[in-house]
């Protein structure tokens, strides 16, 4: 059938998009990764330019998706098992890399339970929308993530509200507000949040929904999407929960950005995650991450959970505030913090785009952050340093955005 109106319409509405600059525009293509050489971290080749570039804008904070170990583990469970999991796992898609991945998740996070999921976009839409029923009252930070926001949407809940960002005793409020309202509260919010890098302080939230748990006849339940957070920052890289000696009752996180592989997962009590795997689209109706996928991530979590993961995390910490540093000493806004998300605060969309520019042109990768992504007047450059950046690197971005400054 023709579509050629629909294409039309489309086509507006993306010259829209472009003329106001709030489109993504074309993506770059990584076509080779170089190894770290002569005091330098991995340089990335992209596809159709003969420069390399030192990649600031990577979630692989402690740079484990080239660690050899993870490759040779992957690489082992693939050829045993085969390149995919072939059903969704209640069917037959279950192997023992996913059985031994939820062990350690389990373990590393002192759960009863651990779930994985094909990612941690799904881990969150397949929690939410499983524990949100009509009689639930939903309270929501109002920087979470998009996960979060669309898994909200499509729930029916009994009430749904939305709090200032870490504003804990607006939630007090809402809390006091909506006992009656429903039989079960949930609170919701991200661990770190992506595009600033501050995070919420878990045991005031923990103290918060403990004081309002009686007038709930099914609890207050805190759920946190620690994505950015579990491998990041901490010294024993278990994140927010360890940063701000705070506990959530469900915790998600992902495999895919400090563990340097692919999936997500949930933590819990034997019963949810039992209750997940039952009702749980995202977990019932699509495929996992492959055996390999599960083999690497559980090895990379392994390394987190060692001395070599410790050091890492100290070398990252290190890089991370001689960053900060540096920017603020260079007269840039950012809003400091231990996670190594660094924002730098631009406030506007045209200079954003500019200095993104300048940053490429000298073979530097950062991701420009402008609205709808981020609020108006919040528009940044989110930087993310990693493990396997070294001080020459952070000190030769610090001199490119001197030289635009």
């Amino acid at each position: 059938m023709p579509n050629d109106r629909l294409d039309q319409t489309l086509a507006a509405e993306l010259d829209e998009l472009h003329n106001s600059g709030t489109d993504k525009g074309p993506e770059s293509v990584v076509a080779e990764v170089l190894p770290p050489r002569a005091g330098m971290g991995p340089r990335y080749r992209l596809a159709g330019e003969t420069r390399d570039f030192l990649r600031m804008n990577s979630n692989s904070y402690l740079g484990l998706s080239s660690h050899p170990a993870v490759l040779d583990a992957e690489e082992a469970a693939t050829r045993r098992f085969g390149a995919g999991p072939g059903a969704v796992r209640f069917i037959s898609g279950t192997y023992q890399q996913h059985i031994d991945l939820e062990d350690r998740l389990a373990r590393f996070h002192h759960r009863e339970s651990a779930i994985a999921h094909s990612s941690a976009y799904a881990a969150v839409i397949s929690t939410l929308t499983s524990l949100i029923s009509p009689e639930t009252v939903v309270l929501s930070d109002e920087l979470n993530h998009n996960c979060i926001i669309n898994a909200i949407r499509m729930s029916r809940p009994a009430h749904r509200g939305v709090y200032p960002h870490l504003d804990f005793d607006t939630l007090d409020t809402a809390l006091t507000e909506t006992a009656g309202v429903g039989r079960r509260a949930v609170v919701v919010t991200d661990g770190v949040f992506s595009m600033r890098g501050d995070y919420a302080d878990l045991s005031t939230l923990a103290e918060v929904a403990t004081r309002h748990d009686d007038s709930f006849p099914e609890n207050v339940v805190v759920v946190v999407d620690d994505s950015h957070g579990v491998g990041a920052y901490g010294a024993a890289g278990r994140g927010t929960e360890e940063v701000t000696s705070g506990n959530a009752d469900v915790l998600i996180g992902t495999l895919g950005k400090a563990f340097g592989v692919n999936g997500g997962y949930v933590t819990g009590s034997r019963t949810i995650t039992t209750f997940l795997r039952e009702r749980g689209p995202m977990y019932v109706y699509s495929n996992p991450i492959t055996p390999g996928e599960a083999a690497a991530a559980d090895m990379a979590v392994s390394i987190l959970d060692s001395p070599e993961g410790a050091e890492l995390l100290a070398h990252l910490g290190a890089m991370t505030s001689r960053f900060e540093e540096g920017l603020v000493a260079a007269g840039f806004e950012t809003i400091p913090g231990p996670h190594p998300v660094v924002p730098l605060m631009v406030r506007d969309t045209e200079k954003t785009a500019a200095l993104v520019a300048h940053l490429f042109d000298n073979g530097v990768l950062a991701t420009g952050l402008n609205y709808p992504v981020v609020p108006k007047g919040d528009e940044e450059i989110r930087f993310q340093v990693n493990a396997d950046h070294t001080e020459a690197d952070i000190q030769y971005v610090l001199d490119v955005l001197g030289e635009f400054g």
